[in-house]
């Protein structure tokens, strides 16, 4: 059975961080994903529109949200990113196929981490805001890194929703240098030993830098002990 095709009406673009867009479509009746879950835009060439090729975005609206909600990164002189910046508007009608992915939290686990740079927020915003508003009680803990503190976004909702489930906590860390940042600082990949400790019990997900997702995937398997299966990564490049 081929995967649903669905066209898409961008309601909302707006530059959320340095490079950072945040997209919103209007969601069709017929589309049903779960949380984690991707689509993929056909995305044409500026120059010539007959060349199109897919590009993958986690969908970062929980899956009862009335619209598709997505962040994306800009990449200098990369197709999508020409796209966005100079083509895509209000109004404008994207085909779109998916949902697609495995990227999805386990009903077993017991305790959850999830680890994010950047546009890697994505599928965890869709992911933590859906089990929290379902009634999911574990315990889950979001590390959210990024470069300085003006490339954060989206953190005012996810500081309400740890505010509102005592069960999820939000730790954000900075790997540059401002005078202006009272928080944690360093790499996701330096700061991670104190958040994640060895636990049996403990799932991992990684999304984000490929740098980042290896990093974290070697210190989660070899220092902490995990199972591989345990261990949950989607990079992004």
């Amino acid at each position: 059975m081929p995967t649903p095709r669905h066209t898409i009406v961008c309601t909302k673009k707006e530059l959320v961080a340095p490079g950072v867009y945040e997209l919103r479509f209007m969601k069709p009746a017929e589309l049903h994903f779960q949380a984690g879950q991707f689509l993929l835009f056909d995305v044409p060439h500026l120059e010539n529109p007959a060349d199109i090729q897919p590009r993958a975005y986690s969908i970062a609206s929980a899956p009862n949200e009335s619209e598709l909600l997505f962040c994306i990164k800009l990449k200098e002189g990369g197709r999508a990113s020409t796209w966005i910046v100079e083509s895509l508007d209000i109004g404008t009608s994207v085909s779109a196929v998916g949902p697609l992915g495995l990227f999805t939290v386990r009903d077993n686990e017991h305790e959850l981490f999830f680890v994010a740079t950047g546009a890697g927020l994505a599928p965890f915003r869709s992911q933590i805001k859906h089990a929290l508003e379902s009634g999911d009680t574990r315990p889950m803990h979001l590390v959210f890194g990024v470069r300085n503190p003006e490339d954060f976004f989206w953190v005012h909702e996810l500081k309400s929703l740890a505010e509102k489930y005592q069960n999820f906590s939000l730790h954000c860390t900075l790997s540059g240098e401002s005078a202006e940042w009272n928080g944690m600082k360093g790499r996701v990949q330096t700061v991670l030993p104190r958040i994640i400790t060895k636990s049996d019990a403990s799932s991992v997900y990684i999304c984000g830098a490929p740098e980042m997702v290896s990093d974290v995937k070697k210190y989660c398997i070899e220092s902490l002990g995990l199972p591989k299966g345990q261990v949950h990564a989607e990079g992004y490049i």
